[in-house]
């Protein structure tokens, strides 16, 4: 909210001088937070000219400028004979006229930003100033002409004079942050009572006026809200007041429109300037109709479904049954959606001459649902969706009507108020609450006393609580803590001690947050890049992944309103958003990309879970707690990881080594290593996206885990990845639960190792890993370890075999075994192999 110091201190008594820095001070110790402060950086010569003449000259770069003669009075050029020429000056806009009065800025003068002004050359000539626009001065954001005075009704401004004073350039305008809860800030009104509370100074309410009570022949008006959200009418109050005989053609006056523009709005015509200067004067919005474009009654309703509206903005809206509409016609006919926009059927034109004004209190609920409906926030539905004081429509309606009658011309005529507000609820306040939670010592008297400051009503209600009643405008005080927050800023932040909590002893990180620390540190040290991408996918991703049909990875969850529309689902795999950040980094240039992920992934069970739409403001039932968790669709935290170009880069000490499967099932294995975990490694020839020859499939104890291995030719493709691309993408959530909480150190061994290579030969069919199992069995104990170290096929074993070369290394906790039980231990572990798999030692 921007709130012009002159403006302020009509309603607020400021001290001789005050600038724009101690009022945002004195603001921010009530806790509107300063945004800003504007204006008061401009220095002359700024004056008003007269455009004697221009020529239009095209440019080679398919502009047209204008080469304009000024007169800009006593700072006319001087001539050596003692005689003044005009300023020669070349501008951009073409919106002026010869013989217009306008804004001329001369060299060194300095306007806002700070941007100082001189002479220059430019398209051929020497620009001795600049015709100025309202941006350019700070007085708004439009930009696509000059000022013309005439337009701002000050065309009887002599040549010469003074613009700064003019148009009040030299007046600071404070622009504060207004929080949803505080509506009654958007206003100056507003403003200037937090500034009186803030500094003691006195304060003049604007909305102070005698209202005409309603007449007999006013406008009919009804309400008719058969579908109140949550029980709450979307309008309570609607005041129509009627203003006849009003001058179209009579301009806002000159000071109106200064402050609006200083407040960021840019003055239209009367009608309209006067319904919005009163609303940023007292915070009511106001819509002003043409009455004669009107069939009575006006009626207040929901919308229906299929209805539509062209708002004033030209755009034909397709209007949803919980909109709230302004129709007349006895509701025919609709004319506006309640408190965010006109329509444009009732709209003032230049023709109007009798008005029918508007003043409603409208349901923030209502108006701020429309609003986002409709991506249509204006300044009205800001105001109402923040809360409006109930009290002042009859009051703003009376000061628009004034303003109309003495400045347009106008004659005030029928009163309508349709009152059916409900009565503020008292708050039970505990005398002590204020005290416990602020800090600061504070007896009853004292509560009571910064609450009748902000026009509480207070009362007795019993020895140890107070019954408040909030003032109108304060529709945001609804519960006790309300009241102590209010109680906290009067008595001023600043005086509150900062006590810094005890901190209670803490638990430390939970296992899973342990486990997931060190997976991702593991695969960090592991040489592998750890990224962050959103959880966000195109549907095609599914189609060039090559999933089947009926693949579960394809029943994904759509956001209703998603940031892209281009991706509009939840992913279901990690590799899905983790291939796009690979491809991404490999096309600015990096060639040899290893990545990570830890994150979420959503795999809902079914699509027609419906979760259900809960009341606010009261506390839900544990089975409608119970009903909302139903609805969530399952979501799994995995890691993924995706390699490209080589491994190992190429060096003094050897060439390089391009990423292939088995580094991909490296990571994967080490992150079920890091979390203590065994885990089983099969061949998985159908599982996409991945190659089926060159495709390990992770279980512990029978559970799927995870995949791991080479991406399909034709996945690659479709992703525009590197060839020979890799990936892994196993189930956290499964490993850190099969994991455990405790892990038994194991003993650092004293006694020496003992060694013994076995090469088995087995049919092709025969998983390495059954093999392996089978040894670990045979072999008991004494086993340490087993590695497979070679893979042999050809005619020395036979067609269909294939050989099995592994390495077990064997201990004993107390004792150095002997070479007797080393053999042994490897018999019975050839043994135990050969009765699971039919393996037979090479050579046998």
């Amino acid at each position: 909210m921007r709130v012009p110091l002159p403006w302020l201190a009509e309603y607020a008594a400021l001290p001789a001088g005050a600038t724009g820095e101690q009022v945002a001070a004195d603001l921010v110790r009530v806790g509107l937070e300063e945004e800003g402060i504007h204006g008061g950086g401009v220095t002359g010569p700024l004056v008003v000219g007269r455009v004697l003449e221009f020529v239009d000259e095209p440019q080679k770069n398919g502009k047209v400028i204008r080469w304009c003669s000024l007169d800009v009075g006593d700072l006319n050029i001087e001539n050596a004979d003692g005689t003044r020429s005009p300023r020669g000056i070349v501008c951009g806009a073409h919106n002026f006229l010869v013989g217009d009065k306008v804004v001329v800025v001369l060299p060194g003068a300095v306007l806002p930003g700070p941007f100082p002004i001189a002479a220059r050359k430019t398209y051929g000539h020497v620009s001795d100033g600049m015709i100025c626009s309202a941006r350019e001065l700070g007085l708004g954001d439009d930009h696509d002409g000059i000022i013309r005075l005439v337009e701002m009704g000050l065309d009887d401004a002599p040549v010469g004079t003074d613009a700064i004073a003019l148009l009040g350039l030299g007046e600071e305008t404070v622009e504060v942050n207004v929080t949803p809860d505080r509506g009654y800030a958007l206003s100056v009104r507003g403003v200037a009572r937090d500034y009186a509370l803030s500094t003691g100074a006195a304060f003049t309410d604007p909305a102070a006026v005698d209202v005409p009570k309603p007449t007999d022949d006013g406008f009919e008006v009804r309400l008719a809200d058969d579908a109140p959200i949550h029980g709450v009418p979307g309008c309570d109050r609607y005041v129509a007041r009627v203003v006849r005989g009003v001058d179209p053609t009579r301009p806002s006056p000159a000071w109106m429109q200064r402050r609006l523009e200083q407040a960021g709005m840019r003055p239209i015509s009367l009608a309209v300037d006067v319904t919005n200067y009163v609303m940023l004067a007292v915070g009511q919005p106001l819509h002003a109709f043409d009455l004669d474009r009107l069939i009575a009654p006006v009626v207040v309703r929901r919308a229906t479904a299929g209805e539509k509206l062209t708002t004033l903005d030209d755009v034909e809206r397709t209007l949803d049954p919980e909109d709230l509409l302004i129709t007349d016609d006895g509701g025919a006919r609709v004319l506006a959606l309640a408190g965010v926009m006109g329509g444009a059927s009732s709209e003032v034109t230049d023709s109007t001459t009798s008005l029918l004004v508007e003043a409603a209190h409208f349901d923030p609920i209502t108006v701020a649902r429309t609003a986002r409906r409709h991506k249509l926030s204006t300044e009205a539905s800001r105001r109402f969706e923040r809360g409006v004081d109930t009290d002042l429509a009859d009051r703003a309606a009376e000061l628009a009507v004034r303003l109309l009658v003495e400045h347009g011309g106008g004659e005030a005529a029928a009163v309508t108020d349709v009152d059916e507000r409900a009565a503020v609820p008292a708050i039970e306040l505990p005398v002590g609450l204020a005290e416990r939670v602020i800090g600061v010592p504070l007896t009853r008297e004292d509560v009571v006393a910064h609450l009748e400051r902000i026009d509480c009503r207070v009362a007795p209600a019993g020895d140890a609580a107070l019954s408040v009643t909030p003032p109108s405008w304060r529709p945001d005080l609804r519960i006790p803590v309300d009241l102590v927050e209010e109680v906290a800023r009067l008595v001023g932040y600043d005086v509150i001690p900062s006590v810094l909590p005890v901190a209670p002893a803490g638990r430390g990180l939970s296992h899973s947050q342990t486990a997931r620390r060190s997976v991702s540190r593991a695969l960090a040290e592991h040489g592998l890049v750890e990224v962050l991408t959103y959880p966000f996918v195109a549907p095609e991703v599914h189609d060039a992944f090559g999933l089947d049909a009926d693949d579960a990875r394809r029943r994904a969850v759509r956001l209703a309103n998603p940031l892209s529309d281009e991706q509009p689902e939840m992913r279901t795999s990690l590799l899905a958003t983790l291939l796009d950040a690979l491809r991404r980094n490999v096309g600015r240039g990096a060639t040899d990309v290893a990545l990570f992920e830890t994150g979420l992934v959503t795999r809902p069970e079914r699509l027609d879970a419906v979760a259900p739409q809960l009341p606010v403001g009261v506390l839900p039932a544990d089975g409608d707690l119970a009903a909302l968790q139903a609805a969530v669709p399952p979501q799994p935290r995995r890691v993924a990881v995706v390699m490209a170009g080589n491994r190992v880069l190429p060096g003094w000490y050897g060439p390089a080594r391009p990423a292939d499967w088995t580094d991909a099932l490296d990571a994967a294995l080490l992150v079920a290593r890091t979390l203590g975990v065994d885990a089983t490694v099969t061949q998985d020839a159908g599982h996409a996206p991945w190659h089926p020859g060159r495709c390990a499939r992770l279980e512990v104890d029978g559970t799927l885990v995870g995949h791991a291995g080479e991406l399909h030719p034709k996945v690659v493709s479709a992703l525009s990845l590197p060839a020979r691309t890799v990936a892994a993408e196993v189930d956290l959530d499964v490993l850190v639960a099969a994991s455990g909480e405790l892990r038994r150190a194991v003993p650092v061994p004293t006694f020496p190792l003992a060694k013994e290579d076995v090469a088995l030969v087995v049919d092709e069919a025969v998983p390495a890993e059954a093999v392996e199992a089978a040894l670990r069995a045979g072999a008991g104990s004494l086993l340490e370890s087993v590695r497979l170290f070679d893979v042999y096929t050809g005619p020395q074993v036979g067609a269909g075999k294939k050989s099995l070369a592994f390495a077990l290394r064997l201990r004993a906790p107390d004792r150095t075994l002997t070479a007797a039980e080393a053999a042994a231990a490897r018999d019975a572990a050839v043994a135990e192999a050969g009765a699971r798999t039919g393996a037979v030692l090479r050579g046998a």
